[in-house]
């Protein structure tokens, strides 16, 4: 899951200074622009989908409080705000949108030219079959990025009516929502810089489906044991998927891998 959750735009204390240094591909490197060490591809004709995750040293994604923040830290926040600012939408699951509390992504002043030409904040699309989902993530999104809801012809048509009202709503039809349909619905809108934080079940599809780019894995100094769900899980094959996707091994390669304050940060991209 994500390493924190989003919320309503509050004052924010002056950042802390974090020292990134850089251990590949070139070791002790210090400094980090972090805008350009997580840059997306440039002139994309289509939405490259990445994941910002947060994993234990054992490979848990989530802490006693059944929430990821338990494993976040400064850095960790640090880079997420620099995903978030680069990027044009947050894609998340409707049961990571529940337990991490989300809400619309904040204003930052600190990403005003990051952002030039496009909205102030990215918006929050969100998959959901039953349209159980958090009352300020629809009502509190400012215009020009309102949160953008995908669900099935088969959720509750009131519910629908509901969220309608708030939010720009992609119905499609079929028992569920594929990894395809919420990749073609984001590029019909435009929006091709996508970060999705998860949960592990959303990312489960995308990998299956063959449609994740680009894994961002922060590796925090925390030991969880057995019982943590794992960062991709669920085990099921994604629909619309080759039959054989689930049991592929998706070739990545690093592009690079950062530390600060004792956890990793890595940068994965497919191919």
């Amino acid at each position: 899951m994500s390493s924190t959750h989003t919320g309503a735009e509050a004052p924010a204390a002056p950042a802390a200074p974090v020292a990134f240094r850089e251990l590949l591909p070139s070791p002790g490197g210090r400094d980090v622009d972090l805008a350009a060490a997580y840059a997306y591809p440039a002139d994309l004709d289509r939405p490259w989908v990445r994941a910002n995750m947060v994993a234990s040293a054992d490979g848990g994604a989530v802490g006693p409080s059944g929430r990821s923040r338990d494993l976040s830290s400064v850095p960790d926040r640090r880079i997420m705000g620099a995903l978030r600012a680069l990027c044009d939408v947050v894609l998340v699951g409707a049961a990571t949108a529940r337990v991490e509390g989300y809400g619309p992504v904040r204003v930052r002043r600190a990403w005003e030219g990051l952002r030039a030409g496009r909205a102030r904040t990215p918006a929050v699309a969100v998959v959901s079959r039953s349209l159980d989902l958090p009352a300020d993530l629809l009502t509190g999104a400012p215009p020009d990025a309102r949160t953008l809801v995908f669900t099935t012809d088969g959720s509750p048509e009131r519910r629908r009516r509901e969220v309608a009202e708030h939010a720009d709503l992609v119905v499609v039809e079929g028992a569920s929502v594929t990894p395809a349909h919420v990749v073609d619905g984001l590029a019909e809108r435009g929006l091709h810089r996508v970060l999705t934080e998860g949960g592990p079940h959303l990312l489960a599809e995308f990998v299956a489906a063959g449609l994740l780019d680009e894994l961002c894995l922060t590796l925090s100094p925390h030991l969880l044991g057995p019982g943590s769900p794992r960062i991709v899980a669920g085990g099921a094959q994604a629909p619309g998927a080759p039959e054989s996707a689930s049991a592929q091994s998706t070739p990545v390669r690093m592009a690079h891998l950062l530390e600060a304050e004792g956890s990793l940060f890595a940068r994965y991209v497919r191919g």
